[in-house]
């Protein structure tokens, strides 16, 4: 497993090169999540609906979450990503985040 910045996830999903994966549960995502990631929580993951034609990195708050998954995932799949700091990081660069209530935070 390969660790990456806030800054850098964000340059690799937003430019398409990668894909963007929260694991975080359904109140943390609806509270506010980074655009053009895909959800697919840790309590209920699905390792048959991860893409494998790009890169894949693993979000949640902190990046103690992701870390799990992504070195759990890593066994099976190349190009497995954490990233470190999770959205409390991503926040605070100040990076876009979207919500249902058009206030997004980290939750």
């Amino acid at each position: 497993m390969q660790e990456i910045t806030p800054q850098n996830a964000f340059e690799e999903i937003s430019g398409g090169r990668a894909i963007g994966i929260d694991v975080r549960e359904s109140d943390e995502w609806e509270a506010g999540h980074a655009e053009n990631v895909i959800w697919n929580p840790m309590s209920a993951f699905d390792i048959n609906a991860l893409p494998s034609d790009k890169p894949i990195i693993f979000i949640c708050r902190s990046g103690s979450r992701s870390g799990q998954v992504a070195a759990a995932v890593s066994a099976q799949l190349e190009n497995v990503f954490n990233m470190v700091g999770g959205m409390k990081a991503w926040n605070a660069a100040g990076l876009a985040m979207v919500s249902a209530n058009g206030n997004p935070e980290v939750a």
